[in-house]
């Protein structure tokens, strides 16, 4: 399988259909639309300095707030090593035990793949995603990164919704490659009247993304717009480096907010951010 390649698993038909009819807008609906998201990376579902494996803890803090769409990087697909010797290691790949009857649709996008099996980013939906891809970021001789793209159907509405799971690389040189990569799915391949929501690990602690996706992709960070500047949310138990980010277009933030120390700080290595989109 080469690198970038993704992997999906659904609603069943019947599920689907059920689905949509549940989310059927009725004719006099108002035409703003609001989606809570969420986007955490799980690193790989163990604690600081693989202490402990913590997965099962981690899916139900996840579940607890609540979120239409969670944005996940760091997550395992799979792992024949830690299946074989980690105790209650789930016997599915980590975004499926995830997602479990909670978000019925979900989407994986490989970006890492070692000697026992691969990681990557996912995205969990309670909506229908019509489509997905998974752009390799890669840069030659770095650990795999990757733009996980997906096109989720809401409720009254003819546009889709699309969202981008990012996880980007730790050297600045590569982060700005990828950041133009990020403007170019966006620029070229989305709707120019499509609302759009691109979330994840941008490991970017000299915060030149806000300029480069403004311009490139007039995409605007949300904490930025409500509190003037990005969220810290690295080391989770004493944030100080903005690492992790929530950009729209086409769609306005509200009520953005870093989650609790408790549960989360013993949960990752980075603090999860949440906000409400009004579409």
């Amino acid at each position: 399988m080469n690198l970038g390649q993704t992997a999906t698993v659904t609603a069943s038909p019947n599920e689907a259909d059920a689905l949509a009819a549940t989310q059927e807008a009725p004719a006099s609906a108002s035409p703003s639309f609001s989606i809570k998201v969420l986007t955490v990376n799980i690193h790989k579902g163990f604690s600081f300095f693989n202490r402990k494996f913590i997965l099962h803890e981690l899916r139900e803090a996840i579940r607890s707030v609540g979120a239409d769409v969670v944005f996940l990087q760091e997550v395992t697909g799979t792992h024949s090593s830690h299946e074989s010797r980690v105790a209650n290691y789930p016997a599915t790949p980590h975004y499926e035990f995830l997602a479990d009857s909670i978000w019925p649709q979900f989407a994986y996008g490989r970006n890492a793949v070692h000697t026992s099996g691969h990681h990557g980013n996912a995205v969990l939906s309670k909506f229908p995603i019509v489509s997905f891809d998974n752009r390799d970021v890669s840069i030659s001789g770095a650990e795999g990164r990757g733009l996980l793209h997906c096109e989720l159907q809401v409720p009254g509405r003819d546009a889709c919704v699309h969202v981008i799971c990012v996880h980007l690389g730790l050297t600045e040189a590569h982060r700005l490659k990828q950041l133009h990569m990020l403007c170019d799915i966006v620029h070229k391949h989305i709707p120019a009247n499509a609302p759009v929501i691109a979330a994840g690990d941008f490991n970017d602690w000299r915060r030149r993304a806000h300029d480069v996706l403004a311009q490139g992709a007039s995409m605007h960070e949300v904490f930025v717009q409500a509190h003037g500047k990005a969220a810290r949310t690295f080391p989770a138990r004493f944030p100080w480096l903005p690492l992790d980010r929530i950009y729209v277009r086409n769609a306005i933030g509200h009520a953005p907010m870093v989650l609790p120390l408790k549960p989360w700080s013993h949960l990752s290595d980075h603090a999860p951010l949440a906000a409400d989109i009004e579409l």
